[in-house]
């Protein structure tokens, strides 16, 4: 049974907003002060551009499902495709409960001050935390035709508090003054460690634009639609990050905001400064439904690596099993959200509610950038080819391609290397730098290990 082409250009974009914009990455970036916003344009122009620009290449040239799996291996061959494909869906594993504790912290506003009360509570987390996941694996099982009822509205839910963030904002810019200067002092970002580790964060916050390639079989007319959604959404992105940042910033000044929570505090102060509707507990209602969208359509792209991998025979036959009735490749979302239901587990092992979010978005930035230099990579190799039927090409031809793709790789590989840089805060560098070091050869010397179990599999299977 194949699978069913559901996504058209709306659900694109509301897909793209989902895993391109995050209200969370915009909290982290004001509690680091007003030189974000410098950051921000500085990562738009050295990743994003480039990353919409070589995806948009890419998925014109090969639409097919799998995305950059299938890139990198025509590209390279099979093992580096296969390893792009593993890094890449490893990156989630951590990635979505450090997504589901941003989104529990901020449901907390809905219960007052039951809810502060349960702010350092492992148990709310976890359930929360477990639920989202059950949830989002649900809607998935379904199939995109029912996913993007939960995508499409939690693309509202995620605009609508952005949008009265950045309207609040210039109402009390205009009423009484910035709670933060935005003197050329305060904007200009400085050359210590701290500034070049936010860099990487915010450049790992520009990912996402990838996603729905991951899902070319699934989308109506993907040569047409794809390089549409991209456009539309990379705009409207990166103006929402900063302009989101620079309001949050009027409203509260830097060392009250927070990553975990900044944003619906924000909302409520701006909005009560500009004589607006008491915005807390809708705010955060908005937000928790965005957060569990966004699950579902983190959850959808991730699972459709190990269901390729099955369909090429790198895993066993059964990920690339369709479900008879809803089309849907169930085996690879229900062991995707089996081990992301471990790691939620895991991730609470040992520490806090907060050193567990921390220590989760650390663990998801290096697994995540290696499959971008890959992407780069693919794109600067592949665009030698013709250009196929109906396949459209940046303006000025290939010497753009490459040479964005080639800014797009530098940058990446400047972030990769910042991210085995620990905090400063950290009491033990070395031994914490030793660490990472050490978890990444480990992921790396399991996905070479599955690559070979699964090469002698299938040369059993020729036999």
């Amino acid at each position: 049974m194949e699978l069913r082409r559901v996504l058209g250009f709306r659900d694109l974009v509301f897909f793209y907003t989902l895993t391109c914009f995050n209200l969370r990455w915009i909290a982290s970036a004001a509690e680091a002060g007003p030189s974000s916003l410098v950051v921000w344009i500085l990562a738009a122009l050295g990743l994003f551009v480039p990353l919409v620009a070589s995806v948009l290449e890419l998925s014109s040239r090969h639409p097919e499902e799998g995305g950059l799996y299938v890139w990198t291996r025509r590209a390279f061959g099979d093992f580096p495709g296969f390893m792009a494909g593993f890094l890449y869906w490893a990156s989630n594993l951590p990635f979505f409960p450090a997504l589901l504790y941003f989104t529990a912290a901020n449901a907390l506003f809905l219960g007052g001050a039951k809810g502060a009360a349960l702010q350092e509570s492992r148990g709310f987390f976890l359930a929360f935390s477990l639920a989202g996941v059950i949830v989002a694996s649900a809607v998935n099982v379904r199939g995109l035709k029912y996913g993007t009822w939960l995508h499409n509205a939690a693309a509202v839910a995620t605009w609508i508090p952005a949008a009265v963030l950045v309207f609040s904002g210039v109402v009390v810019f205009a009423q009484s003054g910035s709670a933060t200067s935005f003197s050329p002092a305060h904007l200009v970002p400085s050359a210590d460690v701290k500034d070049a580790l936010f860099f990487s964060t915010i450049a790992f916050a520009f990912g996402g634009i990838e996603t729905a390639s991951f899902l070319g079989d699934e989308i109506r007319d993907p040569r047409r639609n794809l390089p549409r959604a991209l456009l539309v959404v990379g705009l409207l992105i990166t103006a929402a990050y900063v302009a989101g940042t620079a309001s949050l910033l009027v409203a509260l000044p830097a060392r009250e905001a927070s990553g975990l929570t900044g944003i619906t505090r924000a909302i409520a102060a701006a909005s009560a400064k500009a004589g607006l509707p008491a915005m807390q507990v809708p705010a955060a209602l908005l937000i928790t439904l965005a957060g569990v969208g966004v699950t579902g359509a983190w959850l959808a792209t991730a699972a459709r690596l190990p269901f390729v991998g099955g369909l090429d025979r790198f895993l066993p036959p059964v990920f690339a099993r369709v479900h008879p009735k809803w089309g849907t490749p169930v085996v690879a979302i229900l062991v995707q959200s089996a081990l992301s239901a471990l790691f939620v587990l895991l991730s609470q092992a040992g520490t806090g509610v907060k050193g567990a979010y921390d220590a989760l978005v650390a663990m998801s930035v290096i697994s995540y950038f290696v499959p971008f230099l890959f992407l780069f990579a693919s794109t600067i190799r592949l665009s030698k080819a013709p250009l196929p039927g109906g396949a459209i090409r940046l303006p000025g031809g290939r010497p753009v391609s490459v040479a964005l793709a080639a800014l797009g790789f530098l940058t990446t590989a400047v972030s990769l290397l910042l991210a085995f840089v620990p905090p400063g805060d950290e009491p033990n560098q070395t031994f914490a730098a030793a660490k990472v070091l050490f978890l990444t050869l480990a992921l790396v010397a399991g996905g070479a290990a599955l690559y070979a179990a699964s090469a002698r599999r299938r040369r059993v299977l020729r036999t």
